[in-house]
């Protein structure tokens, strides 16, 4: 579109005799309030094939079966010049949609879309409402910014209940508690986040769960979820210290191996070790865990529980306790190993979406907390262009030992 011709604007500034830039803004609010007129007039004549100039035919006329124009109907509409109120022509048929407008936007410049943007990034609905004002001059309340967002719920649960792959080789779950207002009092809850490395070597996530308890119940309904939405294998479950997840796993994935988080372990077994012993027990724990088999492993454990067994028994316990999910790494090549040792993929995906909900104290509701992970997911996927390291390599890997469960 070309620039408006010189002698136009000088004729303007005549007319208008300018003395202050708000004058200047109101003239060119009122210039796009008639082209904005003029465009949905045209809009019209070529939907119904006629001028609006032309005659309406007589009672009698056989034309009358034909759309016609029905007078028109004011409407106030939000653009980036603030609040501008135009006629839109009607119909007689009620056919006639603005295409320039939208005959169900609020705004003419997708301020929606922009609102929703700005919540995504982890903005209150009170900072949208300032920031809208700020840079549009239009009064929007924190009710209607919430309002507008709850127009992405049904994208929410398309997005939740959406079919998946038949096998993912990498399965990551963990948990982010949030503080959520239920029943006149404000209570934790925690998002239960699955994310998935398929076949091709990509990661996705694969959904969001909000839940109190943490339990085999839980995490049943969970995996249950997963098989109907079209999951039929998964070869490794990775996890942190999490509840009922074996139970879980068994019942609906009775094939599927399970890896505690190492890092995590470390953590939980060494934290109440004294300061002056932590050098020394962390030296000989190194051990355990980099040993190159699982024999050479448990005979590094032997000797780091004569070692501190009575100093800090309940360290020792853990590893003993929980060695065959600690050990599953063991089976596997350095190129398997180095995926699935440590929950880190989906502790990285965690810290993204504290960043965005860091500005929220109390959520009002599940649904508030579901659509801000669901909106920074969509912005955080955006950036998932790249395979996996050297996933060739885990994929050859993948045929020789999974050669058996190969879905067709």
């Amino acid at each position: 579109m070309g620039m408006i011709p010189r002698e136009t604007i000088q004729e303007l500034i005549k007319e208008q005799n300018f003395t202050n830039t708000t004058d200047v803004m109101t003239a060119i609010k009122d210039m796009f309030k008639d082209v904005l007129q003029e465009i949905m007039e045209a809009e019209l004549d070529t939907e119904l094939g006629y001028d609006k100039r032309a005659r309406r035919p007589s009672s009698g006329s056989d034309d009358l079966s034909k759309n016609y124009r029905n007078g028109h109907s004011k409407k106030t509409i939000k653009t980036q010049l603030g609040k501008v109120q135009v006629s839109i022509p009607r119909d007689r048929n009620g056919e006639y949609e603005p295409q320039i407008i939208g005959k169900y936007s609020r705004n003419a410049d997708g301020m929606d879309e922009k609102i929703i943007s700005l919540y995504a990034t982890g903005m209150s609905t009170r900072d949208i409402s300032e920031q809208v004002k700020t840079l549009y001059d239009i009064e929007i309340s924190p009710e209607l910014v919430s309002k507008i967002t709850e127009k992405i719920m049904p994208q929410v649960a398309e997005w939740q209940n959406r079919g998946l792959e038949p096998v993912y080789p990498f399965v990551f779950m963990d948990a982010i508690h949030y503080k959520i207002r239920e029943n006149h009092q404000i209570v934790t809850k925690a998002a239960y986040v699955v994310l998935g490395i398929n076949m091709e070597g990509y990661k996705e996530i694969l959904g969001i769960w909000i839940g109190e308890n943490e339990s085999s119940k839980f995490w049943l309904g969970v995996l249950n979820d997963l098989k109907s939405r079209g999951v039929k294998d998964i070869y490794l479950f990775c996890v942190d210290g999490l509840n009922g997840f074996r139970e879980a796993i068994g019942a609906v994935y009775p094939k599927a191996g399970i890896q505690r988080c190492i890092i995590h372990q470390i953590r939980s077994s060494s934290r109440f070790v004294s300061y002056k012993d932590i050098k020394l027990f962390m030296a000989d724990l190194k051990l355990v865990y980099t040993a190159v088999t699982e024999e050479s492993a448990l005979d590094n454990l032997m000797e780091f529980k004569n070692k501190w067994a009575s100093k800090y028994p309940a360290a020792i316990r853990s590893w003993e306790d929980n060695w065959d999910i600690l050990s599953t790494f063991y089976a596997y090549p350095a190129a398997i190993r180095k995926i699935i040792y440590t929950t880190n993929i989906i502790e990285g995906l965690n810290r993204q979406y504290r960043k965005v909900t860091k500005t929220k104290s109390v959520f009002p509701n599940d649904d508030a907390l579901r659509k801000m992970l669901y909106l920074a997911s969509a912005n955080i996927v955006k950036k998932w262009s790249l395979r996996y390291r050297d996933w060739d390599v885990v994929l050859n890997h993948l045929a020789i030992l999974f050669e058996d469960r190969v879905i067709s």
